[in-house]
């Protein structure tokens, strides 16, 4: 359990290397991602959100999330599923990504 405890913790260092390029703060502090979900297999899910639903970075985003987390070894498989439930707002994001967006 310590293992996949640790490959999670892996995975989500790396989705903090992930940004919209119009903001500067990571995809995760901005609470854009909904579920991270690691089969045993290695097939990873994740469910994530847009900050606008007609964002225009979404491609680059989800590619970018795709080949970085993909990279974490024992992920053999990555599937990013756009919801927009719940919609998004800025109460969704970290303390940290509040302040350094001006919002606190």
């Amino acid at each position: 359990m310590n293992e996949f405890l640790e490959k999670e913790e892996e995975i989500v260092r790396m989705i903090k290397t992930v940004y919209d390029p119009e903001i500067p703060v990571n995809i995760y502090d901005l609470g854009l991602i909904y579920k991270i979900d690691l089969a045993e297999d290695g097939k990873l899910d994740i469910d994530m959100t847009l900050t606008a639903p007609n964002c225009p970075a979404v491609d680059f985003i989800v590619e970018d999330l795709r080949m970085k987390v993909g990279s974490v070894e024992g992920v053999t498989d990555v599937n990013v599923n756009i919801v927009f439930e719940p919609a998004w707002d800025k109460s969704m994001m970290s303390e940290e990504a509040q302040l350094e967006l001006g919002f606190l």
